[in-house]
Protein backbone atom coordinates (compact mmCIF):
# COMPACT_ATOMS: atom_id res chain seq x y z
CA UNK A 1 0.00 0.00 0.00
CA UNK A 2 1.17 3.63 -1.05
CA UNK A 3 2.49 5.78 1.94
CA UNK A 4 1.38 9.14 2.46
CA UNK A 5 3.68 11.29 3.49
CA UNK A 6 3.22 13.70 6.14
CA UNK A 7 3.50 17.43 5.76
CA UNK A 8 6.85 19.06 5.76
CA UNK A 9 7.81 22.81 5.98
CA UNK A 10 8.09 24.76 2.64
CA UNK A 11 10.74 27.12 2.04
CA UNK A 12 10.03 29.97 -0.17
CA UNK A 13 6.96 28.43 -1.91
CA UNK A 14 5.36 29.44 -4.63
CA UNK A 15 2.01 30.24 -4.58
CA UNK A 16 -0.48 31.22 -6.49
CA UNK A 17 -4.29 32.44 -6.14
CA UNK A 18 -6.78 31.44 -8.69
CA UNK A 19 -10.32 32.29 -8.71
CA UNK A 20 -13.11 31.04 -10.89
CA UNK A 21 -15.44 32.54 -12.65
CA UNK A 22 -18.90 32.07 -14.67
CA UNK A 23 -20.63 34.96 -16.00
CA UNK A 24 -18.71 37.53 -13.16
CA UNK A 25 -18.33 40.49 -15.17
CA UNK A 26 -20.00 42.70 -12.40
CA UNK A 27 -17.80 41.45 -9.52
CA UNK A 28 -14.17 39.95 -11.18
CA UNK A 29 -12.51 43.51 -11.17
CA UNK A 30 -12.87 44.14 -7.49
CA UNK A 31 -11.66 40.46 -6.75
CA UNK A 32 -8.89 40.88 -9.06
CA UNK A 33 -8.31 44.55 -6.81
CA UNK A 34 -8.79 42.84 -3.45
CA UNK A 35 -5.96 40.23 -4.43
CA UNK A 36 -3.38 43.11 -6.11
CA UNK A 37 -3.70 44.64 -3.08
CA UNK A 38 -2.73 41.79 -0.77
CA UNK A 39 0.20 40.53 -2.58
CA UNK A 40 2.96 37.70 -1.88
CA UNK A 41 1.49 35.49 -4.37
CA UNK A 42 0.88 35.19 -8.11
CA UNK A 43 -2.67 35.10 -9.71
CA UNK A 44 -4.94 33.93 -12.65
CA UNK A 45 -8.57 33.46 -13.41
CA UNK A 46 -9.95 30.50 -14.25
CA UNK A 47 -12.91 30.64 -16.65
CA UNK A 48 -15.63 28.36 -16.86
CA UNK A 49 -16.99 28.93 -20.66
CA UNK A 50 -18.63 32.41 -19.48
CA UNK A 51 -20.49 33.84 -22.12
CA UNK A 52 -20.22 38.10 -20.65
CA UNK A 53 -17.26 40.20 -20.48
CA UNK A 54 -15.79 38.40 -17.61
CA UNK A 55 -13.03 36.90 -19.99
CA UNK A 56 -12.01 40.39 -21.49
CA UNK A 57 -12.03 42.00 -17.83
CA UNK A 58 -9.41 39.36 -16.50
CA UNK A 59 -7.39 40.16 -20.07
CA UNK A 60 -7.84 44.15 -19.80
CA UNK A 61 -6.19 43.67 -16.19
CA UNK A 62 -3.56 41.85 -17.33
CA UNK A 63 -3.95 39.15 -15.31
CA UNK A 64 -2.93 35.22 -16.28
CA UNK A 65 -6.57 33.54 -18.08
CA UNK A 66 -7.15 29.88 -18.24
CA UNK A 67 -9.95 29.88 -20.25
CA UNK A 68 -12.25 27.41 -20.98
CA UNK A 69 -13.95 27.30 -24.37
CA UNK A 70 -17.12 26.29 -23.10
CA UNK A 71 -19.15 25.72 -19.48
CA UNK A 72 -17.08 22.55 -18.19
CA UNK A 73 -18.58 22.91 -14.16
CA UNK A 74 -16.96 24.38 -11.68
CA UNK A 75 -14.89 21.00 -10.51
CA UNK A 76 -12.96 20.70 -13.86
CA UNK A 77 -12.56 24.28 -13.79
CA UNK A 78 -10.60 23.81 -10.46
CA UNK A 79 -8.59 20.38 -11.56
CA UNK A 80 -7.47 22.36 -14.77
CA UNK A 81 -6.58 25.42 -12.79
CA UNK A 82 -4.47 22.63 -10.18
CA UNK A 83 -2.67 20.94 -13.12
CA UNK A 84 -2.33 24.90 -14.70
CA UNK A 85 -0.39 25.41 -11.71
CA UNK A 86 1.37 22.19 -11.05
CA UNK A 87 3.14 22.75 -15.04
CA UNK A 88 3.95 26.08 -14.08
CA UNK A 89 5.83 25.22 -11.00
CA UNK A 90 4.13 25.97 -7.69
CA UNK A 91 3.59 24.43 -5.00
CA UNK A 92 0.52 26.01 -3.29
CA UNK A 93 -2.22 26.86 -4.86
CA UNK A 94 -5.51 28.99 -3.53
CA UNK A 95 -8.88 28.52 -4.75
CA UNK A 96 -11.02 31.53 -3.85
CA UNK A 97 -14.70 32.55 -5.34
CA UNK A 98 -14.87 35.03 -8.78
CA UNK A 99 -18.06 36.98 -7.30
CA UNK A 100 -16.31 38.42 -4.56
CA UNK A 101 -17.43 36.70 -1.63
CA UNK A 102 -14.41 35.72 -0.18
CA UNK A 103 -11.43 38.50 1.03
CA UNK A 104 -8.12 37.13 -0.68
CA UNK A 105 -6.48 39.95 2.35
CA UNK A 106 -6.97 36.15 4.51
CA UNK A 107 -4.75 34.21 1.73
CA UNK A 108 -1.79 34.33 4.28
CA UNK A 109 -3.91 32.90 6.86
CA UNK A 110 -5.02 30.30 4.77
CA UNK A 111 -1.44 29.11 3.28
CA UNK A 112 1.03 29.42 6.45
CA UNK A 113 -0.03 25.97 8.40
CA UNK A 114 1.18 24.41 4.88
CA UNK A 115 4.02 26.67 4.69
CA UNK A 116 4.78 25.81 8.20
CA UNK A 117 3.88 22.19 7.83
CA UNK A 118 1.32 21.44 9.25
CA UNK A 119 -1.21 20.66 6.85
CA UNK A 120 -1.88 19.40 3.26
CA UNK A 121 -5.64 21.28 2.98
CA UNK A 122 -6.38 24.25 4.44
CA UNK A 123 -9.70 24.85 4.43
CA UNK A 124 -11.32 28.15 4.77
CA UNK A 125 -13.90 28.25 7.87
CA UNK A 126 -16.40 31.33 8.16
CA UNK A 127 -18.11 29.00 10.96
CA UNK A 128 -15.24 28.92 13.44
CA UNK A 129 -14.83 31.74 16.14
CA UNK A 130 -13.20 34.76 14.71
CA UNK A 131 -15.26 33.19 11.06
CA UNK A 132 -17.88 35.58 9.60
CA UNK A 133 -20.94 34.99 7.37
CA UNK A 134 -22.86 38.05 6.21
CA UNK A 135 -25.94 38.51 4.61
CA UNK A 136 -25.65 34.31 4.43
CA UNK A 137 -29.76 33.05 4.15
CA UNK A 138 -30.62 30.83 7.04
CA UNK A 139 -31.83 28.05 5.07
CA UNK A 140 -28.05 28.05 4.00
CA UNK A 141 -26.57 28.22 7.30
CA UNK A 142 -28.35 25.60 8.53
CA UNK A 143 -27.30 22.81 5.37
CA UNK A 144 -23.90 24.21 5.32
CA UNK A 145 -23.21 23.98 8.77
CA UNK A 146 -25.13 21.05 10.43
CA UNK A 147 -26.42 18.62 7.60
CA UNK A 148 -23.44 18.61 5.49
CA UNK A 149 -20.43 18.52 8.14
CA UNK A 150 -22.65 15.75 9.75
CA UNK A 151 -22.72 13.90 7.12
CA UNK A 152 -19.06 14.23 5.96
CA UNK A 153 -18.02 13.35 9.36
CA UNK A 154 -19.87 10.13 9.38
CA UNK A 155 -17.72 9.23 6.43
CA UNK A 156 -14.68 10.83 7.08
CA UNK A 157 -13.79 10.57 10.45
CA UNK A 158 -13.26 13.99 11.07
CA UNK A 159 -15.20 17.01 12.10
CA UNK A 160 -14.60 19.86 9.83
CA UNK A 161 -16.96 22.78 10.71
CA UNK A 162 -17.14 24.05 6.58
CA UNK A 163 -17.39 21.32 4.45
CA UNK A 164 -18.68 23.40 1.63
CA UNK A 165 -16.54 26.51 1.77
CA UNK A 166 -15.15 26.76 -1.68
CA UNK A 167 -12.00 29.32 -0.28
CA UNK A 168 -9.29 26.52 0.76
CA UNK A 169 -5.26 26.14 -0.15
CA UNK A 170 -3.77 23.22 -1.21
CA UNK A 171 -0.36 21.62 -1.23
CA UNK A 172 0.03 20.77 -4.61
CA UNK A 173 2.67 17.94 -4.47
CA UNK A 174 -0.56 15.95 -3.20
CA UNK A 175 -2.16 15.32 -6.87
CA UNK A 176 1.26 13.32 -7.27
CA UNK A 177 -0.71 10.66 -5.49
CA UNK A 178 -2.66 8.29 -8.01
CA UNK A 179 -5.26 7.34 -5.34
CA UNK A 180 -6.68 11.34 -5.45
CA UNK A 181 -8.34 10.45 -8.85
CA UNK A 182 -9.67 13.92 -9.78
CA UNK A 183 -10.19 12.76 -13.38
CA UNK A 184 -13.37 10.97 -12.75
CA UNK A 185 -16.11 12.01 -15.18
CA UNK A 186 -18.50 12.49 -12.45
CA UNK A 187 -17.02 14.84 -10.40
CA UNK A 188 -16.53 18.02 -13.30
CA UNK A 189 -19.28 19.33 -10.96
CA UNK A 190 -19.87 20.87 -7.59
CA UNK A 191 -18.87 17.51 -6.81
CA UNK A 192 -15.03 17.32 -6.88
CA UNK A 193 -14.57 19.82 -3.93
CA UNK A 194 -16.42 17.51 -1.12
CA UNK A 195 -14.27 14.32 -2.95
CA UNK A 196 -10.96 15.97 -2.53
CA UNK A 197 -11.82 16.88 0.90
CA UNK A 198 -12.85 13.32 2.11
CA UNK A 199 -10.05 11.75 -0.27
CA UNK A 200 -7.60 13.28 1.48
CA UNK A 201 -8.53 12.63 5.08
CA UNK A 202 -9.29 9.00 4.09
CA UNK A 203 -5.84 8.27 2.75
CA UNK A 204 -3.95 10.35 5.40
CA UNK A 205 -3.68 13.67 4.58
CA UNK A 206 -3.61 16.94 7.05
CA UNK A 207 -6.93 18.71 6.49
CA UNK A 208 -7.32 21.45 8.69
CA UNK A 209 -9.61 24.77 8.76
CA UNK A 210 -9.05 28.07 9.78
CA UNK A 211 -11.50 31.23 9.56
CA UNK A 212 -12.58 33.02 7.20
CA UNK A 213 -15.22 35.65 5.87
CA UNK A 214 -17.69 34.94 3.28
CA UNK A 215 -19.87 38.10 2.54
CA UNK A 216 -22.98 37.66 0.81
CA UNK A 217 -24.91 40.15 -1.86
CA UNK A 218 -27.35 42.36 0.41
CA UNK A 219 -30.87 41.10 -0.29
CA UNK A 220 -32.10 41.74 -3.89
CA UNK A 221 -29.18 40.26 -5.93
CA UNK A 222 -28.42 36.88 -6.93
CA UNK A 223 -26.35 34.98 -4.01
CA UNK A 224 -25.40 31.78 -5.68
CA UNK A 225 -25.61 30.19 -9.23
CA UNK A 226 -26.46 26.97 -7.59
CA UNK A 227 -29.56 25.27 -8.30
CA UNK A 228 -31.67 23.99 -5.50
CA UNK A 229 -31.94 20.14 -5.10
CA UNK A 230 -29.88 19.26 -8.19
CA UNK A 231 -26.43 21.11 -7.30
CA UNK A 232 -27.12 20.32 -3.42
CA UNK A 233 -26.83 16.75 -4.52
CA UNK A 234 -23.85 16.95 -6.43
CA UNK A 235 -22.14 18.48 -2.88
CA UNK A 236 -23.51 15.64 -0.79
CA UNK A 237 -23.17 12.42 -3.15
CA UNK A 238 -19.07 12.08 -3.08
CA UNK A 239 -20.27 11.24 0.72
CA UNK A 240 -23.01 8.96 -0.03
CA UNK A 241 -20.81 7.34 -3.31
CA UNK A 242 -17.70 7.02 -1.26
CA UNK A 243 -19.12 6.10 2.08
CA UNK A 244 -21.07 2.81 0.47
CA UNK A 245 -18.45 1.96 -1.79
CA UNK A 246 -19.86 2.98 -5.25
CA UNK A 247 -16.42 4.91 -6.18
CA UNK A 248 -13.62 5.51 -4.52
Amino acid sequence: MMATPRPSPLASPRVVAIPVAFNEEESIGAVIDRMTEVGGFDMAVADDGSSDRTPAIIQERGVTLLRSPRQCGVGATIRRSYEWARSEGYDICVILSGNDKDRPAEIPRLIAPIVEGRADIIQGSRYLDSGQHINMPKHRVGASQIVHPLLFRIVAGQHLTDTTNGFRALRLSMLDDPRLNLHQPWLDGYELEPYLLLSSIRLGYVVSEVPVTKVYPSSGKAYTKMRPLVDWWRIVRPIVFVGVGIKQ
